[in-house]
């Protein structure tokens, strides 16, 4: 079980106070005896203010002793993957292989315009990039001659498959969203990063999509119950004496972070964009997720790893906006919810 950082700027915050809610979530995560902690990353928006998983990353590997640190995720369209993959390698090596590499398409936003990307790297550009960078942490040489990224082949500095004692490379996960994106992590043997906005239901059948691709890809049955061991489930925790405490916490602050957050993305061509409504929203996910008392939380992820098959758990845990909620939010995931499920 591991925490889930948005870095989430609330209506009446500054920046700066986001960042620092992030970094002592991922902080008191370790002290609460979780798993890992996942970083989100987004560009010019109160969404999230953490412009670089990576960098934040690297931070916390350093603040933090026994913790995996995942980006979730790094968004390769706007990125360059051997330069994404160096940062990888280097996090692997020096944090003794704590760190996981989340990766995904991000959205049609303006940052495609801002960094030079383009459209055409969103729409049909992720599975060149993502082969790329997989290639960059596995081989010791490489080269690459494809539509967006061509140059001679280089020496990989520094090699992931040095770490004495530990994986030969990072772990990477995918987020996925849609059956193109289970395919390509299924055949390229990933496990998936699922998001809070979908219920047991949908997780289960996108699972079994991945396992069904991944048996059309010729992996054996072994490979497919280790690799499929590894998919993330994505969610929002708040705990609470009383259940109904516990998701009236949420409904009081996380629509207006919503709103403003979501109102903030601009797309790239102009294209109309479907808006959740942000009452709705939180409602339906404190419905689909450990929202209330320790005993609930607990129940309910056992019911979604039951449904799904999926034992990993991003349980975003700063929905309530305030620091002081946030850090014991944590810290009851830990000493409450946790021993329940071992």
């Amino acid at each position: 079980m591991g925490t889930f950082v948005l870095a989430a700027q609330f209506p009446g915050q500054g920046q700066g106070e986001a960042l620092h809610r992030a970094v002592r979530t991922a902080e008191v995560a370790e002290e609460a005896g979780l798993d890992s902690v996942w970083l989100a990353e987004h560009h010019f928006v109160p969404y999230g203010v953490c412009p670089s998983a990576v960098t934040l990353a690297a931070l916390l590997l350093g603040r933090t002793r026994r913790l995996r640190v995942g980006t979730a995720v790094s968004v390769l369209p706007s990125v360059h993957p051997v330069a994404l993959g160096e940062q990888a390698a280097l996090l692997h090596l020096t944090s003794g292989g704590r760190f996981t590499l989340g990766v995904g398409r991000g959205g049609p936003w303006v940052d495609l315009e801002v960094f030079g990307a383009g459209l055409t790297a969103y729409e049909k550009g992720f599975p060149e990039s993502l082969d790329l960078l997989l290639r960059w942490l596995t081989e010791p040489r490489v080269g690459a001659d494809g539509e967006r990224f061509s140059f001679r082949e280089v020496p990989v500095v520094p090699r992931p498959d040095e770490l004495i004692g530990g994986e030969a490379a990072p772990e990477v996960v995918v987020a996925c969203t849609s059956p193109k994106s289970v395919r390509l992590a299924a055949e390229r043997g990933l496990p998936m990063l699922l998001g809070m906005h979908c219920g047991d239901e949908d997780k289960a059948e996108m699972v079994a999509a991945w396992a069904r691709c991944a048996r059309e890809a010729g992996r054996d049955p072994d490979e497919i119950a280790r690799i499929g061991a590894g998919h993330v489930s994505a969610g929002v925790a708040q705990l609470a004496d009383r259940g109904a405490d516990a998701a009236e916490a949420l409904v009081k602050a996380m629509p207006g972070w919503l709103k403003q957050g979501l109102d903030a993305h601009v797309t790239v061509d102009g294209r109309h964009r479907a808006m959740r409504d942000p009452v709705a929203y939180t409602e339906l996910l404190c419905g689909l997720h450990p929202v209330g008392t320790p005993r609930r939380a607990a129940d309910r992820l056992a019911a979604t790893a039951e449904r799904t098959g999926i034992t990993r758990f991003a349980l975003l845990a700063e929905g309530s906006g305030d620091l002081s909620a946030t850090e014991e939010n944590v810290r009851r995931l830990g000493a409450e919810v946790l021993p329940l499920l071992v």
